[in-house]
């Protein structure tokens, strides 16, 4: 009877043992219903942070905009053929020849407003490269002011090439106002589309000649300017001369142009195509077309270049891109402007003959060349 204490000391230590830790466990509870959360491991946090910074990274990648373009290789066009329909040159009130073959201009496509998973999509890609959006946008310029401005130049390069194909044929050329710029001497006396056939007495012959009497004007200074309207007589008309801020010449006020002075009509249609440098193709096919026999020989040759009126061929901007479009397209020869030539000889595809051009002349013997089965120009030397 005396040992049941001493036994019943270390049962009663075992459970108050135990229920203290089912307080604790009913504290425990307590705390959570009251609003307390059970605490996170560091393999959790580390879990929840990965998981933030990866939504994070997926939004920003999915809808934030990157001051990047987009250049690669753009559609091509046979400048001998029709485009939905509606030929790319037709030329009205003359005698035109069957043609063959291909002569294929060749664009570069832009890629601009891009995301950052779109940009990096397509330069991995490695159809496409990316550049500084400023190399091509101005800053402030919206993108309707770059259509507009690419328009123009698509406009002024066709309207070179036919210059320089009706020139080469003999036909004469006439200067007319492209543009009048707003409150300047000539804005009271000239509209665009007038003919100007002198200027202080001078004949006027070519745009060229515009910027040569003029530069020998000051400021200040009154010249006749005599010229044609809408086919009309001859008017004369005395114009003051302005000062101009970037020259010390004499400032009429207009954007002279070259016009080719035939008796029918060349229209080259060819919509949401930018930039000047399908001059080059369209003057040849203008050629083609106006000559007997097929210049191409049945190949197709693709090609670029800008062209002035006098038919001198300039360099342009993304010749790989269109080196690639041109074989893609399935062309035997690229005609390459003699400026481009190193550039498209390192990213030239296989197969694909490159032909040095300087100037229209070089462009036509080239190509008859090739369709003769002879060698051309190359850029390789």
């Amino acid at each position: 009877m005396s040992d049941s204490p001493d036994k019943a000391v270390p049962a009663g230590e075992t459970t108050a043992q135990s229920t203290g830790t089912v307080r604790d466990r009913l504290s425990s509870d307590t705390d959570s219903r009251r609003g307390g959360r059970p605490r996170l491991s560091r393999r959790g946090w580390t879990m929840l942070a990965s998981g933030v910074l990866v939504l994070t990274f997926a939004l920003l990648g999915a809808f934030v905009r990157v001051p990047y373009v987009a250049l690669g290789p753009g559609p091509t066009y046979d400048t001998l053929g029709a485009v939905d329909g509606t030929e790319v040159i037709s030329v009205d009130g003359t005698r035109t020849y069957e043609t063959d073959g291909e002569l294929r201009m060749t664009t570069v496509s832009l890629n601009d407003n891009m995301t950052l998973f779109g940009a990096l999509g397509m330069w991995l890609s490695g159809r496409y490269a990316l550049a500084p959006r400023e190399e091509y946008f101005l800053p402030g310029q919206s993108d309707e002011e770059v259509r507009q401005e690419n328009l123009r130049q698509f406009r002024s390069s066709q309207s070179n090439a036919e210059v320089a194909a009706l020139r080469r044929l003999g036909y004469p050329v006439q200067v007319v106002v492209e543009q009048v710029v707003d409150d300047s001497p000539a804005a009271e006396v000239l509209q665009p589309g007038d003919r100007i056939v002198r200027i202080d007495g001078k004949d006027v012959t070519d745009s060229e000649s515009v910027r040569k009497v003029l530069s020998g004007t000051r400021p200040g200074q009154t010249v006749t300017v005599v010229f044609q309207r809408d086919g009309g007589s001859e008017r004369t008309e005395s114009v003051t001369l302005a000062r101009h801020p970037e020259s010390p010449h004499g400032f009429i006020g207009i954007q002279p142009a070259d016009r080719a002075d035939a008796p029918f009509e060349v229209d080259i249609a060819l919509e949401d195509v930018g930039g000047p440098s399908a001059g080059l193709m369209f003057a040849l096919a203008i050629l083609d077309e106006l000559t007997p026999g097929a210049m191409t020989g049945g190949q197709s040759i693709a090609g670029t270049g800008t062209i002035d009126a006098e038919g001198n061929v300039g360099e342009i901007g993304g010749i790989s891109f269109k080196l690639v479009a041109a074989h893609e397209a399935g062309a035997d020869a690229f005609l390459v402007p003699e400026g481009n030539c190193g550039e498209a000889v390192a990213a030239a595809p296989e197969g694909l003959t490159l032909v040095r051009v300087a100037t229209l002349d070089d462009a036509v013997s080239a190509v008859e060349s090739l369709a003769e089965g002879k060698s051309a120009p190359s850029c390789t030397g």
